[in-house]
């Protein structure tokens, strides 16, 4: 179910705050104009000690020390997480000419922008040629453009601000069982008769076998247009790129409460910041700070795993293109090789906020499943998390009166989705709303139980949907 998750370290490192008041230790985003008392508090941390425990905090560069809000502030906009639908909107905003805050809980990317599977493919979350019949031929044409319009963006990102996060094109979309051929060759044909798409590739049971050093699969489909990257250098890049535009980022700096008004009020516990409007991007971690909004998203917790360094020649001979891979169950396998030669694997997930206090164990099951040559291999990190799924597994995106915006529940699919999420946002409040109403037009219904009974109604579904993975 989850190609480009969530995840949040089953055991994470407990660290200490400092405070740091040189401001020729401050970074550029801290140096920011304030309407009234400027913030001169900063958090100092160690390489990747301010993340979560994976590998991708292990590869990280030194992070700089970041500030905290203090004192009162005001901005055109004010922007609650710093993920990558939070930044994105921020950025547009930012090079439109608008004051933007942005406020983040913990580190930008500390959530699932710097955890996932960094997987990117086309198209949302259920078959183009299904999704035309639901929505219609121009509102899915729209959004397959949308989708397609988020793959370029993150490429342009990454060439524009020179963002280095290993990027590799292709993805590989795996097949369980021979059933499941047909459904996606059906996609492919449509996607390509359509809406002239030449990315995608199919293969057999052999072909499939030559693409992945596994005999789980009998068949699968290629997408040319997709691809991978480390997810978390991606957000922190985006982050430098904002800080750069003038966004002004507070790290450490929970919202604690929003006051809807003209102009609307968000305070932390040691600052607050008016702002004309507010973009609220925390999706799976915004914290019940928004309760119009809650029921329409079901927070569960994925997994994943990097294995010791296989070398070369032996990583090369599970996916000797290098593509990412993910996979036709219902809770997904998804995995691909890392710059240093690690498999990087993300499999299963608990319908809970609480995650599995040895996630090793638990995701090493799947790993053995596909790939059992290396069901004895060193495993030197695991760590877990957060992803907001949806009833429709489709994005939930829209206005929250008299000024607000928020987008939430990306099921999955939120490292290409989120990016086109905050432009359209960040559209809509600029006054240009045509494409924004698309996507904003999808029908979201509230997890059956509310709040309180949805995760036992969930487990029941989830349960069966499971069971019918291994029949």
């Amino acid at each position: 179910m989850i190609v480009e998750g969530s995840f949040d370290r089953g055991a994470v490192r407990s660290r200490a705050s400092t405070t740091e008041t040189d401001h020729s230790q401050t970074p550029v985003w801290a140096m920011e104009k304030s309407s009234s008392a400027t913030s001169t508090t900063t958090h100092k941390a160690t390489p990747g000690s301010d993340w979560p425990d994976s590998w991708y905090a292990a590869t990280i560069p030194d992070p700089p020390p970041t500030p905290v809000l203090a004192g009162s502030h005001s901005a055109d906009v004010c922007v609650v997480g710093g993920g990558y639908t939070g930044l994105s909107a921020a950025m547009y905003l930012a090079e439109r000419g608008y004051s933007v805050i942005l406020l983040e809980a913990h580190r930008c990317g500390w959530g699932a922008s710097g955890r996932n599977g960094g997987q990117i493919g086309s198209g949302l979350r259920g078959s183009a040629d299904a999704l035309e019949a639901t929505l219609g031929v121009e509102r899915a044409r729209i959004l397959w453009n949308l989708c397609e319009e988020a793959k370029s963006l993150i490429a342009e990102r990454i060439a524009r601000h020179g963002i280095e996060c290993e990027y590799r094109p292709g993805n590989l979309l795996a097949c369980i069982r021979s059933r499941h051929i047909p459904a996606i060759e059906r996609e492919a044909e449509f996607c390509l008769k359509r809406y002239g798409y030449e990315g995608f590739r199919m293969f057999d049971r052999q072909a499939m076998r030559a693409e992945v050093a596994s005999d789980e699969y009998a068949g699968g489909r290629m997408d040319a247009g997709g691809g991978h990257l480390h997810p978390l250098r991606y957000a922190l890049g985006m982050a430098r790129a904002a800080s750069k535009l003038g966004v002004r980022i507070f790290e450490h700096s929970k919202v604690e409460s929003i006051r809807w008004s003209q102009p609307a009020s968000l305070r932390t516990m040691s600052g607050e910041v008016s702002a004309r409007y507010v973009i609220l991007a925390g999706n799976a971690y915004l914290g019940g700070i928004e309760p119009r909004i809650e029921s329409r998203i079901m927070p569960i917790t994925s997994y994943m795993l990097a294995t010791e360094s296989l070398g070369e020649s032996r990583a090369r001979s599970l996916i000797p293109s290098g593509a990412c891979v993910h996979s036709t169950r219902f809770v997904v396998d998804y995995y691909r090789l890392s710059h240093d030669h690690r498999l990087l694997f993300g499999g299963g997930e608990t319908w809970s906020r609480r995650p599995l206090s040895t996630p090793k164990d638990f995701v090493r099951r799947y790993l053995s499943r596909v790939f059992p040559q290396l069901a004895k291999v060193g495993i030197d990190y695991a760590w877990s998390g957060q992803l907001a799924i949806t009833m429709s597994r489709l994005p939930h995106v829209g206005r929250l009166p008299p000024n607000g915006f928020f987008a939430q529940g990306f099921s999955g699919h939120g490292v290409a989705l989120s990016q086109i999420a905050g432009v359209l946002i960040a559209e809509a409040l600029c006054g240009t709303a045509e494409r924004f109403d698309v996507l904003a037009s999808l029908r979201h219904r509230p997890f059956p139980g509310g709040t309180r009974l949805r995760h036992p109604l969930l487990v029941l579904g989830m349960l069966f949907y499971a069971l019918r993975d291994r029949i």
